[in-house]
């Protein structure tokens, strides 16, 4: 099975900006877990049916994801937060399956924002964390999202913090400085490409 090399991070923190590096420098594939959930939640009928029953008939308006009403109950019950993730996680992974059978390269990358919280970490070879400072994701995200510092305090209280993150990843890049960003990559790719080496001979 072909190697797979997780890719997680609070928000805020750049993690597709790092994994853009991987697939522009190395061509290796990623597959951007949080994203193809939005396609999914979209696309599947029966998904939509199972989170209609655990939030309401308001998750979905014109048959449209209430994206707003969603996150006004998830990220103040962190029990409503866990059952939606779990209630997704199974579609994501069966997709994420199905995607990698058709990749050629020595690995791929899965960025995912709750890859611990799925418990889709287990299923990864190996694991990167992408960390910044807390001022500077917040002030990412409030630029990027155009919402208020203390909805953003909200999600990130949700998530895993760096430490717990950072005890369970192989390779943890500091993404304060974009410009050395290029050469922390460059010596992950080597490294998991000497591993995977490693192991093919064993």
């Amino acid at each position: 099975m072909m190697t797979t090399v997780g890719l997680t991070g609070g928000i805020g923190s750049g993690k597709t900006t790092i994994a853009n590096l991987f697939a522009t420098e190395f061509a290796i594939p990623i597959y951007i877990a949080d994203t193809k959930a939005k396609e999914l939640i979209a696309q599947d009928t029966h998904l939509q049916q199972e989170i209609k029953a655990l939030l309401g008939e308001e998750a979905f308006v014109e048959g449209k994801y209430n994206t707003a009403f969603v996150a006004s109950i998830v990220f103040s019950t962190p029990e409503k937060l866990q059952a939606l993730n779990q209630l997704i996680h199974p579609y994501v992974q069966q997709d994420f399956a199905r995607w990698r059978e058709e990749q050629h390269s020595p690995y791929v990358i899965k960025e995912s924002a709750i890859l611990f919280e799925s418990g889709s970490y287990k299923d990864c070879d190996y694991i990167i964390s992408v960390t910044a400072p807390l001022e500077e994701r917040i002030r990412r995200v409030m630029l990027r999202d155009k919402i208020d510092r203390k909805t953003v305090e909200k999600r990130i209280k949700n998530q895993w913090n760096d430490e717990n993150r950072i005890k369970l990843s192989t390779f943890v890049v500091d993404n304060r400085d974009f410009g050395r960003n290029l050469d922390k990559i460059q010596t992950i790719h080597c490294k998991i490409m000497e591993m995977i080496d490693e192991n093919a001979e064993n």
